[in-house]
């Protein structure tokens, strides 16, 4: 039974387009033709998959086969980056797209909060693309070198870190002096801004708009990532903005419907202007100081509970961590050491 509301193949094709425009300058031809065909074959599939089956409304159908689309676009642009020969890139793919597809109707069906679905398919999808990446070093299709540089990419992550380094460093220029800010809290459930909020349009950039409009979706994107965040890290970083921008970032928040306002080029767009002005920051991979990190994590986990989670983990996973917490380095390459490590710290 058809979805009442839901186009799919519109929908799928304006994905299509948007991704176009959001494909590193860099990529030659084929890998951006590559990149968007993926993301659009995936959307339609999941698109047509959704309306047939007619299980979910349109709101419900058009979200999976967004974060279907989105997730394509990041991992292709991944796999693009990891220097994995082409003919391994399809069934890595496959494989991510069919994990978000079940992750994301299960998560519906147990009408799970959207912040808590969206962790939950970022973790499965990033254990799917890690597994998949060891797999071909089992088969001894790549080596050592290249699994370590396949895994260590992160196209989300590192325009999420690109912005969040944006945000602090714009809030030490502008913000006021200590004593002068403002007391104002972020409330446990921010209040939706009273009346109407027309965002403005940027098709052809940023550097096209006025300055006022410019600065207002710099605001909403921040407000954005910082609705995906814990309040104490939100706070941390707000009380070193101005009070006026401190003020418009907090309704921003309470905008339920916020990433509908906003379209996804234009969000893309003010992330990427975040990373360009920031140098790269190198993560700390030394093996003993991740060891370390997760030595110090077991002291606030049940040692039972970290078994339970780690159950469906490979053994070579479990072996590293719990070994960890003994204080013993096992051999592991040291950038998927620390996404264990980030793993573990984000169950606490």
């Amino acid at each position: 039974m058809a979805i009442k509301g839901f186009d799919y193949k519109a929908f799928a094709q304006d994905m299509h387009a948007q991704a176009s425009e959001l494909v590193p300058a860099h990529f030659t031809p084929d890998q951006k033709e590559y990149i968007t065909t993926t993301l659009l074959k995936f959307a339609m599939i999941a698109g047509e998959a959704l309306d047939k089956d007619g299980e979910f409304n349109a709101d419900q159908a058009v979200m999976i086969t967004q974060i279907i689309a989105e997730w394509s676009f990041h991992k292709s642009v991944d796999l693009v980056n990891s220097g994995i020969p082409r003919q391994y890139w399809d069934p890595i793919m496959q494989k991510i797209a069919l994990t978000i597809f079940e992750v994301s109707k299960n998560a519906f069906r147990q009408n799970v909060p959207q912040e808590q679905a969206l962790e939950a398919i970022e973790h499965h999808v990033r254990n799917t693309y890690v597994h998949a990446i060891e797999e071909l070093k089992k088969r001894n299709l790549i080596d050592d070198e290249l699994m370590e540089k396949a895994v260590s990419q992160s196209n989300i992550d590192a325009m999420a870190q690109s912005a969040d380094e944006q945000m602090q460093a714009e809030a030490q220029q502008q913000a006021a002096p200590a004593q002068q800010r403002p007391q104002g809290r972020v409330p446990q459930g921010a209040p939706a801004p009273q009346g109407a909020v027309n965002l403005p349009k940027a098709p052809n950039g940023l550097e096209k708009l006025d300055a006022e409009s410019a600065k207002m979706l710099r605001l909403v994107t921040v407000a954005m990532l910082f609705q995906r965040m814990q309040q104490d890290k939100v706070q941390v970083i707000l009380d070193k903005f101005n009070p006026d921008e401190a003020n418009d970032i907090i309704r921003y928040m309470g905008m339920n419907d916020l990433t509908k306002k906003i379209d996804a080029r234009t969000v893309m767009q003010c992330l990427r202007e975040f990373r360009d002005i920031l140098p790269a920051q190198p993560l700390n991979l030394s093996p003993t100081k991740i060891v370390n990190k997760i030595k110090a994590l077991g002291d606030f986990i049940d040692r039972s509970k970290l078994e339970l989670m780690l159950k469906p983990e490979r053994a070579r996973v479990r072996r590293f961590v719990f070994s960890a917490l003994e204080g013993e380095v096992v051999d592991m390459p040291p950038k998927v050491a620390c996404i264990i490590a980030s793993h573990i710290e984000s169950m606490v």
